[in-house]
């Protein structure tokens, strides 16, 4: 079968292409940003990239095109393919009915945490021997790329988002993969582009909750009243709690001594300890993710002793605190935090890393919620635990940036471009600085060249 993908350069849909090629169909696909590393990923599979959405590519007529919720009508391809006849889709419908439909899903959704988490728990799973599929919206360290199939899977572990799935299809993407075991991060507002408020994400959730069956199993943050809330409209199904401290109803806790980094943690079952957790992650936020995934993966039939040996060996996710160079004692750091209570937890376990040295904070508001100025007034709280911010302020931003920076005092600062931000940050930078740049972008090279710029001046 021939398919074609429509915008096939985005994480979700790169990986369902790979999947598709895996499962022995030809493919094809374009997108108006072919470049690397995603190109050379898909050509390096052998799948044919067309730049642009002309309708001309849709001869030769494939067998059935997906379409990538990039597209919108008034597309050229978009329009031809609606007066073709031709077979289309969406990604998230498309796996579900080829792909998933008669393997044991483990689906992990949440505001936080999902990259992560699902790459715990796909790592566990391969630990375990049991050889599963995945698609993640990031590539784990543990893994040379965000997605896997192979015939004969039993068991697929994908990163749930809630973001919605087609122009023609305005429901969250993860309410078609039918979880037979799902864990809930947390939730917060986001995605304000598409969705009004926050009741409107909860009922996407409740309908999530309604496609687990009851021999399943839900895994939920018990600390979270949006899920509290979300769950008491309905649920049919096993619910476990986890949360860092034990209490009634919580089944997955942990403890480690106070003040502690989260390196080393016990982990409790019931309130029972049953393990010692001994990994290169930090924060309560990772230590909480991987609550999550033990219970999951239990639910998979793993032992908590082998979900711990596993752990053990987890080697993180690119963009997750990943360091990208030192240069004269000047360590640059890039992570994908653009959520309020995301920066918050990373700048938290960056201090628990780095101590007292100086933290320089480097924000760029890139996705569709921050340009839409909804988190203006949580944002500078969120990044008052670094020493030195730097608020990146394209001219596109839609609003001013200038309120959180003046909410910072002395430790904020504003570059309204990236010349700008890269010389204000290399000529103030110092040894033992750990500069942590946020974005859930590529912010223009930022880290790159940045790191030239300090090499240039240490010379």
């Amino acid at each position: 079968m021939h398919v074609h993908i429509l915008g096939i350069c985005g994480t979700f849909m790169g990986g369902i292409a790979a999947i598709a090629k895996a499962a022995g169909h030809r493919v094809t696909g374009s997108d108006r940003n072919v470049y690397p590393p995603m190109s050379t990923q898909l050509e390096a599979l052998g799948i044919e990239l067309i730049q642009g959405f002309e309708a001309a590519q849709l001869k030769p007529r494939p067998d059935v095109v997906l379409v990538g919720n990039v597209m919108t009508r008034g597309v050229p391809v978009i329009e031809a393919l609606l007066e073709s006849g031709i077979p289309y889709t969406s990604g998230p419908d498309w796996l579900a009915r080829e792909v998933l439909h008669d393997v044991h899903v483990l689906g992990v959704a949440g505001t936080h945490g999902k990259t992560t988490t699902a790459s715990m728990l796909a790592w566990i799973l391969e630990h375990a021997g049991l050889k599963p599929g995945f698609l993640i919206g990031g590539v784990p360290g543990n893994f040379s790329t965000s997605a896997r199939f192979a015939p004969g899977t039993r068991h697929f572990v994908i990163e749930a988002d809630e973001y919605d799935t087609a122009f023609f299809d305005k429901r969250a993407k993860f309410v078609h993969y039918r979880s037979r075991t799902l864990i809930l991060n947390n939730l917060e507002f986001d995605h304000a582009d598409i969705y009004e408020n926050l009741g409107a994400i909860q009922k996407q959730f409740h309908h999530l909750v309604r496609t687990v069956p009851a021999s399943g199993r839900i895994l939920w943050n018990a600390t979270d009243a949006n899920l509290a809330a979300t769950l008491a409209m309905g649920a049919w199904t096993p619910c476990e709690g986890f949360a860092r401290q034990a209490g009634n109803g919580i089944t997955w806790s942990l403890d480690q001594p106070e003040g502690g980094d989260f390196s080393k943690f016990v982990v409790l079952e019931g309130g029972r300890p049953v393990g010692t957790v001994r990994w290169n992650l930090l924060g309560a936020h990772n230590a909480e993710n991987a609550l999550a995934a033990i219970g999951a993966a239990r639910d998979a039939g793993i032992p908590v002793s082998q979900s711990i040996a596993a752990l053990a060996e987890f080697k993180g996710v690119k963009r997750r605190m990943e360091l990208r160079g030192e240069v004269g004692g000047i360590a640059v750091y890039d992570d994908f935090a653009h959520h309020p209570t995301a920066i918050a937890s990373t700048i938290d376990g960056l201090r628990r890393k780095v101590g007292g040295k100086r933290i320089v904070a480097v924000l760029e508001p890139r996705s569709a919620t921050m340009k839409m100025g909804v988190h203006r007034e949580t944002l500078a709280p969120s990044l008052a635990a670094a020493d030195a911010v730097w608020m990146f302020a394209p001219p596109d931003l839609g609003w001013d940036a200038g309120g959180v920076v003046a909410a910072l005092g002395e430790k904020g600062r504003l570059a309204r471009s990236l010349d700008e931000l890269v010389d204000g940050l290399a000529g103030n930078s110092r040894a033992g600085d750990q500069v942590l740049i946020m974005s859930n972008g590529g912010f223009g090279g930022l880290h790159g060249k940045l790191l030239e710029a300090l090499r240039r001046q240490a010379t």
